[in-house]
């Protein structure tokens, strides 16, 4: 069920909505609710995943209380294996299975496994709770709260990834406390910027994007197709993500609960370090804490550095998907990261606008290699951009291009809006209406396009 659909909005919902208020008076009965209607919203995709997303919360709960009641971390160790080869076995056996097959040359049975839907994310959020339990950084928790902080609906399919400290204190508050009225009117704000950004600007530049890289695959592309589809996908690419943040931490809202920012306009970063800090930032907190972190990270030494940040970025690249061009846009992120760092070490700052023009010049590149079908395709189209087959053609869709890149950059992210919104604007909510009324009828009209972060 995607958030931008006719029945999601106008049933779905409304529904569950009031569902959860009508029962909000108890607490057991309202995560019930929620329980619920995040059952019915991921079984819409496929229920036959329902058992695998069920069986991977009951076995890591059960594994921790184990260990809780046995002292013994192995149970710990036990639900971390666990998650990791149902994420292992459905995302990457495959993966493995070909490269087997490109090594020995031989032929090997592949499995065809249908990836379940935002199975990267649950495992992690499940893998999150297990770690902080190996470090006693994490209680006990009921089964009922601690089954809805993962599978609550709005994060469930594409993020935010939460950590449970954040969301399970907060099923215990009643919604209907101070501020209510406040919540309920900001989050359909968010909701509605993020409905906007995905159909009327990361929609309109699939299109023009899907059509570059589909030609990418069969020749070389000149100059302007280059730069027309590598803009177009970094823009595409930050409009459909951030809208899924801002519709999830909008509807999240409507329920009373605040979900953890994922983007704080990330075009604006200075330099990699800070592009890091301001994208996907809760996938960024999650790699560090976890991995680069125990890795050794920064104050362990240069080698163990250097090791750490190209191990943590390289399966970053790999979590977004089962292929080596995403291992190698990793390596490409980890390796720009240790440049910068061994830069800022010699003190030597570079102008503020040259620095930010490096780092875009760098991502965007890096997004060329994530949107290209293979490798070898990056490589050619990679060449066009540096005009190595001349400075021909010209950019298309320059007024879109316009408008999405003031998008990105000029409108504030969901956490800025949330905490600069003092209360609610009649005018703003009179626009937002509107804005979502159009949006409607443009759904109701065009086939849906799901966002890009469900295939990950």
């Amino acid at each position: 069920m995607l958030f931008q659909s006719q029945f999601f909005i106008l049933i779905f919902l409304p529904l569950a909505t009031f569902a959860y208020y009508a029962a909000s008076g108890s607490t057991s009965v309202r995560q019930t609710v929620l329980i619920a209607a995040s059952l019915f919203f991921y079984g819409w995709w496929d229920i036959r995943f329902i058992p695998l997303l069920v069986g991977q919360i009951g076995i890591t709960w059960l594994l921790a209380l184990l260990a809780a009641r046995t002292n013994k971390k192995f149970f710990l160790f036990a639900g971390i294996f666990v998650n990791l080869m149902s994420l292992g076995t459905f995302k990457y056996f495959d993966f493995i299975i070909k490269t087997l097959e490109t090594v020995s040359g031989v032929t090997l049975p592949h499995s065809n496994f249908v990836l379940p839907i935002g199975i990267s994310f649950f495992s992690f959020q499940l893998i999150s709770y297990l770690m902080d339990r190996l470090r006693n950084d994490a209680p006990i928790y009921p089964f009922r709260p601690f089954a809805l902080f993962v599978m609550f609906f709005p994060h469930l399919i594409a993020g935010p990834i939460v950590r449970h400290n954040e969301l399970i204190p907060q099923f215990a508050v009643d919604p209907r406390g101070p501020g209510l009225w406040h919540r309920i009117s900001v989050g359909l704000i968010l909701f509605t910027l993020g409905f906007a950004k995905k159909v009327l600007l990361g929609d309109v530049l699939a299109g023009t994007v899907n059509q570059v890289f589909a030609d990418a695959s069969t020749r070389a592309l000149d100059f302007g197709e280059a730069w027309t589809g590598a803009l177009g996908f970094s823009f595409q690419l930050f409009l459909d993500f951030s809208a899924y943040t801002e519709m999830a931490i909008g509807i999240a809202l409507l329920f009373g609960l605040v979900l953890p920012e994922n983007f704080r306009r990330p075009y604006l970063a200075s330099d990699l370090s800070d592009f890091w800090r301001r994208w996907h930032i809760s996938l960024s907190r999650f790699m560090r804490d976890y991995l680069y972190i125990p890795l050794g990270g920064s104050r362990a030494g240069w080698f163990r550095y250097v090791v750490a940040a190209m191990i943590t970025m390289g399966l970053c690249g790999l979590w977004h998907g089962a292929g080596w061009k995403f291992v190698v846009w990793g390596l490409w992120h980890g390796v720009g990261l240790i440049v910068c760092r061994v830069w800022q070490s010699m003190m030597r700052p570079m102008p503020g606008i040259l620095s930010w023009g490096i780092t875009m010049l760098f991502v965007l590149a890096g997004w060329v290699l994530f949107r290209s079908a293979d490798i070898g395709t990056a490589t050619s189209v990679l060449g066009s951009l540096a005009g190595l087959r001349g400075i021909g053609g010209s950019l298309q869709e320059i007024p879109l291009f316009a408008t999405a890149a003031a998008v990105s950059v000029l409108v504030p992210s969901a956490h800025e809006i949330k905490e600069s919104v003092l209360r609610p604007q009649p005018l703003v909510a009179a626009i937002a209406a509107v804005v979502a009324l159009i949006c409607i009828f443009r759904v109701g009209k065009e086939e849906l396009i799901p966002f890009i972060y469900f295939q990950f």
